[in-house]
């Protein structure tokens, strides 16, 4: 197995520049995801580390080989895409052994390999079936035997879990992760939904605009974001922002009730983003907001409040049996140390 690596890797179609000298490394047996929403560059970004993309400018290198020039075949990959791409007259084990048979690998060492993947994957009672028989989580699973049938050094997916029903993600997320525990191999997972990042990964890329926003484990970049883009896009639902400007020692926020401490860089009269989590705010008895809508998903439920002083909107998550009701009066509070603030020009945090 092998880990990437990009130097300073550019991607230009024609005048228009769409990947900006990313410079990342992905190290041997890692689980990481490229997250950001669509046009970031993430898709592009895994389709230049599989060669279906030239590198513009920069370097890519797979363990110790330079393979910016290469061709797919000859790197070393085997990619997992958002279509099944699954040929219907084949069984499923003819499937997964399409690529070596065509190779012409033996008989015995395809009949072997393919067997091996079936076991890691649950897949030896389908064998003999084609895919019009299974469902769409079974052939999902059978292209990623392919995948692995394969032998890559790196294994690419490409948004698999697209197509899939919300109960199919859940159980395909969690053979993924089991698949990665057992093979160990490196695996570069790209993706909108930062719920399957932040279950998946090992280490996060989020991605805007083609560039890195910032690179980290999902938890860091949960607990310690180093602007407001990644602030709201890792998280859900999405942390709350609210206008501030900061005074000599506090941040003046209307639209939380309170004011709150002013981080230690920041200037006097600096406007501001407060982040505050949902998870992180606490409802009282108090007057500053109104509650506009709920929403009851069972043993947690989501208070869309308005502040009464500014008509910012806040989000609150709720447990318990006693829940707030729409049109009702609340107060809110929360740990200061929960408290992030960005430049409301620049977006950077200010620590």
């Amino acid at each position: 197995m092998s880990g990437v690596t990009m130097n300073k890797v550019i991607k230009r179609y024609g005048e228009t520049q769409v990947i900006h000298g990313i410079d990342l490394e992905i190290e041997d047996g890692e689980f990481c995801v490229f997250v950001g929403p669509s046009g970031c560059g993430k898709s592009t970004l895994l389709r230049m580390v599989a060669g279906l993309e030239e590198t513009t400018e920069g370097q890519m290198h797979i363990g110790t080989r330079n393979v910016t020039k290469m061709d797919p075949a000859e790197r070393g990959v085997a990619m997992v895409f958002q279509t099944y791409a699954l040929y219907p007259h084949m069984t499923v084990a003819e499937n997964m052994g399409f690529g070596l048979k065509m190779n012409g690998h033996p008989r015995a060492e395809i009949d072997a390999k393919v067997g091996e993947a079936s076991r890691i994957l649950k897949l030896d009672d389908y064998l003999k079936r084609k895919p019009a028989a299974l469902s769409g989580g079974q052939r999902q699973r059978v292209a990623i035997g392919r995948a692995i049938v394969r032998g890559p050094e790196v294994f690419l997916f490409d948004e698999p879990l697209s197509n899939l029903d919300a109960e199919l993600r859940v159980e395909m997320r969690v053979e993924i992760a089991r698949l990665h525990r057992e093979i160990g191999a490196t695996m570069i997972y790209v993706t909108h939904d930062q719920v399957e990042a932040m279950t998946l990964a090992d280490k996060i890329v989020v991605l805007k605009s083609g560039y890195i926003a910032q690179v980290g484990a999902p938890m860091d970049l949960y607990r310690d974001p180093d602007n407001k883009f990644v602030a709201g896009f890792i998280g859900s639902p999405a942390m709350n922002f609210v206008a501030g400007e900061i005074g000599s020692d506090r941040i003046a926020v209307p639209g939380l009730g309170v004011d709150v401490p002013a981080p230690t860089s920041g200037t006097t009269g600096q406007k501001v983003e407060v982040g505050l989590r949902p998870e992180h705010i606490e409802l009282v008895a108090g007057d500053t907001h109104v509650v506009e809508l709920t929403e009851a998903l069972g043993g947690v439920s989501y208070a869309y409040l308005a502040s009464k002083a500014s008509g910012e909107r806040v989000v609150v998550e709720e447990r318990g049996d006693e829940r707030v009701r729409e049109g009702q009066e609340v107060g809110i509070t929360f740990e200061p140390n929960r408290i992030y603030a960005f430049d409301a020009t620049s977006e950077q945090r200010v620590r």
